[in-house]
C-alpha cells in the first residue's frame, strides 16, 4: 500500500457519502443524513491533512518545517473546533456523526481486506503450484 491508497480511500468514501445521500433523505430523514454527510466529510478533510501533514514531516529530503507548522497550526485547533461545532448542532444526533466520523475508517479497513484478498488469490499455493493447477 502506497500513498496512492489514501487518495483512492479518499475518493471512494466521497463516492460512498454521495450515493448515501439521497437514500439517507429518504429512509432516515434530512438531519440525520446531514450529520451523517457532514461527519464523512470532516473526516476526509481531517485525512487530507493528516497525509499532508505527513508528507511534510516524513521525507528523503529536509524537513520542511514552514509547512509542517502551518499545516499544524490550521489542522488542529480549526479542524477540531468544526468538529466540536458539528457536535454541538442541536438537529444533528451524535450517533450519527458518529456514523460519518467513522464511515472513513469503515472504507479504509474494507479496502485493506479487499486489498489483502486479491494479493492472496493471485498467488497460488504450493500444493496448486506442484499440481500445475495456476
Amino acid at each position: 500500500m502506497g500513498l496512492e491508497f489514501i487518495d483512492r480511500t479518499l475518493k471512494t468514501t466521497g463516492i460512498v457519502l454521495l450515493i448515501f445521500l439521497p437514500f439517507g433523505v429518504y429512509y432516515l430523514g434530512v438531519w440525520p443524513s446531514l450529520a451523517v454527510f457532514s461527519g464523512g466529510v470532516w473526516g476526509m478533510v481531517n485525512l487530507i491533512f493528516i497525509s499532508a501533514l505527513v508528507r511534510a514531516a516524513i521525507r528523503p529530503e529536509k524537513v520542511d518545517k514552514r509547512k509542517v507548522l502551518g499545516i499544524a497550526i490550521f489542522k488542529f485547533p480549526l479542524l477540531y473546533l468544526s468538529g466540536y461545532a458539528l457536535a454541538r448542532v442541536p438537529q444533528f444526533h451524535p450517533l450519527f456523526l458518529l456514523y460519518g466520523f467513522s464511515s472513513l475508517m469503515l472504507i479504509i479497513i474494507l479496502k485493506a481486506i479487499g486489498g489483502s484478498i486479491w494479493r492472496v488469490s493471485d498467488h497460488p499455493t504450493e500444493g496448486e503450484k506442484a499440481q500445475g493447477v495456476a
